[in-house]
This record gives structure tokens, C-alpha cells and sequence, in this order.
């Protein structure tokens, strides 16, 4: 028992996870699991040709061998793109807030970036022909700081466009027609 006058230790410091929670008891909105079928099918278009001209130019230099080996390096860096655009989904998380928009993403090194919207500049809205063949689109904000990382990727087009009005009713006042 503490003497008198003499506090107790703090207690021990929550997981690393906390420091990525909201901490207000909303829940991250998430993406469309199509992302994963954007990332993968965008990687698989530049994979085909790759492993043709790489079996082609190992068949003609190694042999069978060469060829299955190329290929087969492809095919494995396929799967790893893949599965890591399977990962980033999950990953991905943002929240709107009162006076910010809240993002959280990364597979290797998680990142928390928090947007005041007082900062924002614009709000764009992009969709590749990848993106607009599974009805996704990417949500960026732009700020004075060129470091922001503040962007929404794979988001259903109609979420994507609402969410672009709402950020931009939420910018500060004289920015906005």
C-alpha cells in the first residue's frame, strides 16, 4: 500500500494497437473488398506480358528450364501482389470526425494520419480503367503540406462521390463555392 502523499505507479501502457484506435467508440468505415480484385487484376494485366516475354527470352537462352523458371517468378510475384492487396484492404480504416478525417492503413508500417479540415485545400476523386471496371474510386485530400498521405483508395463510386461532398462542406469557409 502507498504511503500517504505518494502516488501510485501508472498503470502499464496499453498495446501499440491503442495508439491507432479512434478513441471516441466509432468504428473505422472500411473500403470495398474489391480492392483486392482491382489491385490483383491490374497486376495480373502487367504479369501476362511479362511472363510470355520472360519465357520466351528464357526458352531462347535456357531452354525449357529458363523459361519455367521466369515464369514461375512471375507467377509467385503475382501471388505475393495478391495477397498483400488482400492485407492493405484490411487495413485500410477512416473516420469522420467533427473538426478532422481520420486514416489509418498499412501492412508493414501502420500509419494514423489525421486531417484537419480546416487544412484541406480540395478533395479529388480518381477512378483508372481498372477502378471503373469493378466500380471502385479513389478519395484524395489535398493539403499545403505536400507530405500528407490523406487518400481513400477503393471506395464503390457513389460512397466515393458523397464522401467528396461531405469533405467538402466540412472545409473551411471561403474555399467552398
Amino acid at each position: 500500500m502507498p504511503a500517504q502523499g505518494v502516488e501510485s505507479p501508472p498503470p502499464a501502457a496499453a498495446p501499440a494497437a491503442s495508439a491507432f484506435a479512434l478513441g471516441d467508440g466509432r468504428d473505422w468505415s472500411r473500403i470495398s473488398p474489391r480492392h483486392t480484385w482491382s489491385r490483383g487484376l491490374s497486376a495480373t494485366l502487367w504479369a501476362v506480358p511479362c511472363a510470355v516475354a520472360g519465357g520466351l527470352a528464357g526458352w531462347r537462352n535456357g531452354g525449357a528450364v529458363g523459361a519455367a523458371v521466369l515464369v514461375a517468378i512471375v507467377l509467385v510475384a503475382l501471388a505475393a501482389v495478391w495477397t498483400v492487396a488482400e492485407l492493405t484492404r484490411r487495413s485500410y480504416g477512416y473516420a469522420e470526425r467533427d473538426d478532422d478525417l481520420v486514416l489509418t492503413h498499412g501492412v508493414f508500417v501502420r500509419r494514423l494520419v489525421v486531417v484537419p479540415y480546416a487544412r484541406m485545400q480540395f478533395v479529388d476523386v480518381t477512378a483508372g480503367l481498372v477502378d471503373r471496371w469493378t466500380r471502385v474510386a479513389t478519395v484524395r485530400l489535398h493539403t499545403a503540406a505536400a507530405a500528407t498521405d490523406a487518400r481513400i483508395p477503393s471506395l464503390p463510386a457513389a460512397q466515393a462521390a458523397e464522401l467528396r461532398d461531405r469533405l467538402a462542406n466540412r472545409g473551411p469557409q471561403g474555399l467552398w463555392p
